[in-house]
């Protein structure tokens, strides 16, 4: 049986940060942020070439082993075989190792550039099976569901395969990242959560869970008291003091704060007339984003000139 075949010309993959959990939403929820790496691949007669530029330049490898490379040949053997050779350009924006689904990022990045290179791929790997495969290599699908749809999204395994709903975040919403600047592996910050949580604890974080959906789509108000958490922020605070102690401090002075998945950043939704306040409640020792709300997930772009990238 021949083998797929494959486009000329280069594509070009625009994919966005993510925060997962938002407090109680552990593993379910997540939402997708205006800071994005960009990834051009195109397929060549022989060999694999890796441009890196931005984040993580100096530390990943360039070879079979970097993980956008891994989730392009996994995507490459579902849709039936192997291109000759590839040639691949990275421009990474999203800190690694932080908490806002760099890798992720990475793994959708090379799941979309497999399909759009490939011709006809989207009748063996449509917008469902993404997702499954998406959460496949990364073991959990919240990040991957953000990074893919974009918005604010609520992920679930149902009979072994992933599943995910978008839902519109409310426009009012000012996320403010709070960036460390040692990173701590999610590894680490998993291996720190108990095996069980008391009962009370679970019920809290159910209702807080269920009222998050209402806060960030209709209720912003009601961020504060949908944003608590007792199932793993608390648990994870060894691993990063600093920034539980920022959360804290945060939450005193009545900003909905959380842990940005497994952290070690710190991620605030204000608004338009309080994000510059917030920005200046963490000090110096943080570095502050404020970031916009990303409307659409992974997207193939135009190729642009390589300054554009």
């Amino acid at each position: 049986m021949a083998g797929p075949a494959f486009r000329a010309a280069a594509v070009r993959v625009r994919v966005p940060a993510t925060s997962a959990n938002l407090g109680p939403g552990f593993d379910a929820l997540g939402l997708a942020l205006g800071l994005y790496d960009d990834v051009v691949v195109r397929v060549a007669d022989s060999g694999l070439h890796i441009d890196i530029a931005g984040e993580g330049s100096e530390t990943l490898p360039r070879d079979e082993r970097h993980l956008l490379v891994r989730s392009l040949r996994t995507a490459f053997d579902l849709l039936g075989g192997q291109p000759r050779g590839l040639e691949i350009v990275c421009a990474n924006r999203i800190p690694h190792g932080r908490g806002l689904g760099s890798s992720s990022a990475a793994i959708c990045a090379g799941i979309v550039a497999a399909r759009a290179v490939t011709i006809g791929a989207e009748a063996k790997l449509d917008d469902t099976a993404l997702l499954e495969l998406a959460t496949e290599i990364e073991g959990h699908p919240d990040n991957v569901a953000a990074c893919l749809l974009g918005g604010f999204t609520l992920s679930w395994m149902e009979g072994g395969a992933a599943r995910a709903i978008r839902m519109e975040p409310a426009d009012s919403i000012v996320p403010v990242v709070f960036v460390p600047g040692k990173p701590v592996l999610t590894e680490t910050a998993r291996g720190l959560l108990p095996r069980s949580v008391p009962h009370v604890d679970a019920a809290t974080n159910a209702g807080r869970a269920a009222l998050l959906v209402e806060a960030m789509t209709r209720r912003p108000e009601l961020l504060l008291p949908a944003t608590e958490d007792r199932l793993h922020q608390e648990y994870r605070a060894p691993a990063m003091p600093e920034s539980a102690a920022l959360v804290e401090r945060l939450r005193a002075e009545g900003v909905p704060a959380v842990i940005s998945g497994a952290g070690p950043t710190v991620m605030a939704l204000a608004d338009a007339g309080t994000a510059d306040k917030v920005e200046a409640l963490a000090g110096a020792d943080w570095a502050a984003n404020r970031l916009s709300l990303d409307p659409q997930g992974a997207i193939v772009l135009p190729l642009a000139a390589s300054s554009d990238i």
